[in-house]
């Protein structure tokens, strides 16, 4: 057996002959060997070059980079024939655009320690040596006062050509033919009209991540669409997604959190999709997608979102470089936090508070139009009955329900303004005089135009014509008013008959640990006993629990992910509006006037008035100009 010294020489000597493409036969092969230079480029090109749209992806990335102030894209067959991509950057100098060509040849870091502060959304060298590898490829690159530029041709990751080019100022790139030389990935795109949507889709993400940058899309010489460079974020909303849905979006309020920035814009509470195609966030100006974020957004809007639902956002997080891993995947789509508790609660807290400041605009929808006539008379049933001009004897008289069931009319004893206690149901309230209303209508001018069908609140204001479910608006209320409540008196528990045992995992005894005041808040009655070991001995009364310990289990597995902003009555809040639901007031519950001038009046003074516990909106508005569609009056 030779030793080890002698292996390694006869390794090295083997090494250089491969090199040299001379290769000792007598030399026999381990099982380990090392890939040729094309199998490598290609290996490495699998995890960066996924479908057409990971090429462009990774091309308009690089010319954000240099610098480019306008970037076109030209795709035929869905990218897989054609891709070329063409910017107005600084350009390169041959040397730079032969060293570009090479594996981790990058002007974007220089150090190690360069890696934990990237600023670029590029970094690794790695996009256009395996894009190369993969396609027919070829560049065109030339500095602003260069005479000449250079122009580079690829076929297949072999350096074909360089010459000088003609091209204008700035880089061009053109892949055609991807994956021709790999059939097996080849067959694994999809059609023409999918990989051409999803190129779409990457085109709107680095759009809406950079609106001061022009963009435009060519697809089989048809024009998808051509953006100017934008003043402001809502006005590249504008210009992708249309005015209607940027009426919906509020924009964020930024918060004061700790070395994070956030801004953007995000839906009304009630404004949701059904996936998550609209929930896009950047950060550091670099699409991302994290659970983590995602988790916090979901937080963010708690009650604001029916289930099964997702908001539309679009957030933007600053962060210092260094505290943010952008360096965990080849395609840079993942991106891990320093603090990733911090970040998530920056997120809530800023989604929570922009939602509640949005208060104030919603409340515009409810002011009466100024100089709005009062129809009246003995003929005409009074429709616009304000408080500032009612008689004493008619505050009291019930709204005029349009309905064909006119005759059926029958006082409600619903308590508009209380609170449900679960127990006893609702307790009726005496209405408000009619000085009151009085005193109260300079500051509450919406007006009440009637009630359609026993459910739905007609009010007037200056856009048009708004509707409020009276069932969605009083649960809305009993709801903050119950959990409030439960907050301040704190959460009324049961002792079990016999207290339980129950062995976690160490994380979640971990968890557990840390937040025994939190479950305590809660109204669980939990102490440690033991490693790993705990034993519950109360839980809320309002709560149906039956097995003690499995219900601990889903405590823990719902609340690790709430964050550590969550509120003590998180837990009973599922009880919280079912019990609400059953005692709001229902459909066919006809309403007088002054309950339901307090009902809205207690609904816009909520968090929250926007949406019921459940997500359903509790108002919507029709305006004037969508009536007068509907008769013709314009088209």
């Amino acid at each position: 057996m030779s030793s080890l010294p002698a292996r390694r020489r006869e390794l090295s000597v083997f090494l250089r002959n491969r090199q040299s493409g001379t290769y000792n036969l007598q030399y026999k092969m381990s099982r380990i060997r090392l890939l040729p230079e094309t199998v490598a480029s290609q290996v490495a090109a699998g995890e960066v070059v996924e479908r057409p749209a990971s090429v462009v992806k990774e091309l308009i990335e690089n010319s954000i980079d240099a610098g480019a102030r306008k970037i076109d894209v030209i795709i035929r067959r869905g990218g897989i024939s054609q891709v070329r991509v063409i910017d107005d950057g600084c350009g390169m100098d041959r040397d730079d655009a032969l060293l570009s060509l090479e594996r981790h040849a990058t002007s974007k870091i220089r150090s190690a320690a360069d890696l934990q502060a990237v600023a670029t959304l590029g970094f690794r060298g790695e996009a256009l040596p395996s894009i190369a590898s993969v396609s027919r490829f070829r560049l065109t690159t030339r500095e602003a006062d260069a005479v000449a530029g250079t122009e580079i041709i690829v076929n297949g990751g072999k350096l074909e050509t360089v010459r000088d080019g003609g091209e204008a100022p700035g880089t061009q790139v053109e892949v055609r033919s991807l994956f021709y030389n790999l059939p097996a990935r080849r067959k694994f795109l999809r059609s023409e009209n999918t990989e051409s949507r999803n190129i779409e889709h990457q085109l709107h993400l680095q759009a809406i991540g950079h609106p001061q940058i022009g963009f435009s899309l060519l697809r089989d010489d048809r024009m998808l669409f051509q953006l100017p460079a934008a003043a402001t974020l809502s006005d590249r909303i504008r210009d992708l997604y249309g005015v209607e849905l940027l009426q919906r979006l509020v924009e964020i309020t930024d918060t004061a959190s700790p070395g994070i920035r956030l801004g953007g814009f995000i839906g009304q509470a009630g404004v949701s999709r059904q996936t998550r195609t609209q929930q896009l966030v950047f950060v550091n100006g670099r699409a991302i997608e994290s659970s983590l974020i995602t988790v916090g957004i979901r937080e963010g809007y708690h009650t604001a979102l029916m289930k099964g639902q997702y908001p539309i956002t679009f957030l933007f997080l600053e962060l210092d470089p260094a505290g943010v891993d952008v360096n965990v995947h080849p395609a840079k789509r993942e991106v891990r936090f320093r603090d990733p508790n911090g970040v998530r609660e920056a997120i809530v807290r800023c989604i929570q508070q922009t939602l509640e400041g949005g208060r104030a605009r919603w409340q515009e929808k409810f002011r009466a139009p100024g100089g709005s006539p009062v129809v009246s008379g003995k003929a005409v049933p009074d429709l616009t009955l304000r408080p500032d001009i009612a008689a004493p004897e008619e505050s009291h008289r019930e709204l005029p329900h349009l309905t064909p069931r006119a005759t059926d009319r029958v006082v409600a004893g619903a308590n508009i303004a209380g609170v449900v206690d679960p127990g006893r149901g609702a307790k009726p309230e005496q209405a408000p005089s009619p000085a009151s209303l009085k005193h109260d209508s300079h500051q509450q001018q919406f007006q009440i135009i009637g009630v359609l069908s026993k459910l739905y609140v007609l009010m007037e204001n200056a856009d048009g014509l708004v509707l409020v479910d009276q069932h969605a608006a009083h649960e809305r209320v009993l709801f903050e008013e119950l959990r409030r409540r439960m907050e301040e008196q704190g959460v009324p528990t049961q002792k079990l008959l016999l207290p339980q045992t129950f062995d976690v995992p160490p994380r979640d005894a971990d968890w557990i640990e840390r937040n025994l005041s939190v479950l305590q808040r809660m109204g669980i009655g939990i102490e440690s006993f033991g490693p790993d070991t705990f034993k519950i001995d109360s839980v809320p009364s309002f709560l149906n629990v039956s097995d003690p310990v499995q219900f601990m289990r889903k405590v823990i597995d719902d609340l690790k992910s709430t964050g550590n902003s969550t509120s003590a009555m998180r837990l009973g809040e599922e009880m919280i509006a079912t019990t609400v639901c059953r005692h709001a007031v229902k459909a066919n519950d006809p309403l007088r006037y002054p309950e339901v001038e307090k009902l809205i009046r207690d609904l816009l003074d909520c968090d929250l008035p926007y949406c019921c516990p459940h997500g359903r909106p509790t108002m919507i508005q029709i305006s004037l100009a969508e009536l007068e569609k509907k008769f013709g009056r314009k088209i």
